[in-house]
């Protein structure tokens, strides 16, 4: 009937079969610039508090609670989120609960947003039914200015 092959059989492909091809290799990197995958986001769950401040160069989407500064490439604040402190990103959207300022290239209020706070942007977007409390102030380097708005000129 059926023989089962020894752990030290070598395993061959049926004669009609082809072997498997290996995948294609991706393409190379520019000279002088390391091959480096995106990292995936960190997810921060709902029932997780920080307190301290978190710090990355990646995407951070919140659905618990911090309790400190912030500081990432995208953050997305989640509905069930709340966070109490600073966010600077380069964009930054807002679902649940800030209490802080808000300093982004591109920040987006949803409509189930609810901050408390100055908001510091290059672009803003607010969805009808966001709750905003504070001051908005555009600026061209909303990151690297230390959160001051340039002065008009005249």
């Amino acid at each position: 009937m059926f023989s089962k092959p020894k752990i030290t059989d070598p395993i061959e492909p049926a004669k009609d079969q082809a072997a498997p091809k290996a995948p294609p290799a991706a393409p190379p990197a520019p000279s002088g610039a390391p091959a480096k995958p995106k990292a995936a986001p960190s997810v921060l769950s709902s029932d997780l508090t920080i307190k301290g401040n978190v710090t990355t160069t990646g995407d951070v989407q919140v659905e618990g609670s911090v309790e400190g500064d912030i500081h990432a490439h995208l953050l997305t604040v989640g509905e069930t989120a709340t966070i109490r402190g600073e966010v600077v990103a380069d964009d930054v959207v807002v679902h649940g609960r800030v209490v802080g300022r808000l300093r982004g290239l591109k920040v987006r209020l949803t409509s189930t947003a609810k901050v408390e706070g100055d908001i510091i942007h290059k672009t803003i977007a607010i969805e009808s039914g966001a709750h905003f409390e504070g001051s908005v102030q555009r600026s061209d380097d909303p990151l690297g200015d230390g959160g001051k708005a340039k002065p008009a000129a005249g």
